[in-house]
């Protein structure tokens, strides 16, 4: 059977469930998906993440980020609204704190207290002894729905991502079904946001994105990376320099899903890719009635996530330095990376652990 023919099978079977159950939310958007690269070239197919290591999380779920504290400890947000924190050699974990939302990205801040993207809550911040203080629920008058990573830079600004303001995380169902209809819609709803801690107020930099995801500052401070998911890329905004203000794209054409972005070590960004891109869903991105018509299908039919493991590290120019996979996705779904002297941990939106891999199976030779 030809492709063209099985396109328009699927497609008849999408109108008429469609017209069952159109959603009268989603107004999905006509665009051109990129080329996909698939496992090829740089992204060539391999078995370097088959050495991860798992370490559970005392009975949680959900560890989408993880970060460090300067005592080597792990903390990990989860599912519940809870950070976990364990010993540095991943045992012992316990709750630290809970946001009482779901929270996503976290890291430290130059005093000591944690700072988390919620996606329910906004902008948090935990101190020492697990006091969480909302920081920031609203930018420029409009509410902040969907909170989903940040990164604090050297002079104590928050930049972090509002990942749709129209498919908020809470008010539809959750993050990854809020995360699928703002695909599907692709309308553009996700924005950059920097916090400036001396005002307490919120600065819009960026709007347009298909969901604002992962953020990073970069090493030498000059720009900020942000993940946009629903168009394979990762957008660089300049925060100073002649650029100051401007965007470009510092990687296209990914062959997954970019979910968080984390600066590790030696100038280089750990991307995690949380599923390969859906080749259905690419066929129907300049067929927005067919793709309003699969949002209003029941879950469990429409195109879902692929499970496979891969993460990615690029330098400041977007060059693919290492790519480590693994097919068979014994940890699948990784949505970040964070780096240390020896290791690179791993987090997923739908593991009860956390990974780890020493990062002698990948440096040898490079």
């Amino acid at each position: 059977m030809s492709y063209r023919h099985c396109f328009w099978i699927i497609t008849s079977v999408l109108f008429a469930l469609g017209l069952l159950g159109c959603s009268s939310v989603v107004k999905p958007v006509a665009w051109e998906a990129p080329p996909n690269p698939g496992y090829t070239g740089v992204y060539a197919e391999n078995e370097l993440l088959k050495a991860i290591e798992q370490f559970p999380i005392g009975g949680e779920e959900g560890p989408e980020s993880i970060t460090v504290d300067s005592a080597g400890r792990i903390y990990v947000p989860t599912l519940s609204g809870k950070i976990v924190r364990l010993d540095p050699d991943c045992s012992n974990p316990s709750k630290w704190a809970d946001t009482g939302g779901r929270p996503l990205g976290i890291v430290f801040d130059q005093t000591g207290n944690l700072i988390v993207a919620d996606a329910f809550r906004g902008l948090l911040s935990i101190a020492p002894d697990g006091t969480v203080t909302e920081l920031a629920t609203q930018a420029d008058g409009i509410p902040i729905l969907y909170a989903d990573d940040l990164d604090v830079a050297a002079d104590g600004r928050i930049y972090f991502s509002d990942a749709s303001t129209k498919f908020g995380a809470k008010e539809f169902g959750g993050t990854m079904e809020a995360a699928t209809l703002d695909t599907i819609e692709h309308g553009g709803h996700g924005r950059l946001l920097c916090y400036h801690p001396d005002t307490g107020q919120v600065e819009t930099l960026l709007t347009g994105i298909n969901f604002a995801n992962g953020v990073a500052v970069s090493h030498d401070q000059r720009f900020v990376l942000v993940n946009e998911t629903g168009s394979y890329r990762i957008i660089r905004y300049w925060i100073t320099g002649e650029k100051k203000g401007q965007f470009d794209y510092i990687l296209e054409e990914l062959p997954s899903f970019p979910d968080n972005i984390k600066a590790g070590m030696n100038g280089l960004f750990w991307v995690g890719l949380i599923s390969p891109r859906v080749g259905i869903a690419d066929s129907f991105s300049n067929y927005p009635t067919l793709r309003g018509m699969a949002a209003g299908m029941p879950k469990f039919m429409r195109p879902g996530p692929k499970k496979y493991g891969h993460v990615i590290a690029i330098d400041a120019e977007g060059r693919v330095v290492y790519d480590l996979q693994d097919p068979d996705a014994a940890f699948p779904m990784i949505t970040g990376v964070c780096e240390t002297a020896d290791y690179i941990y791993l987090g997923s939106l739908v593991t009860h652990h956390i990974g780890r891999l020493q990062k002698t199976h990948f440096q040898s030779g490079k």
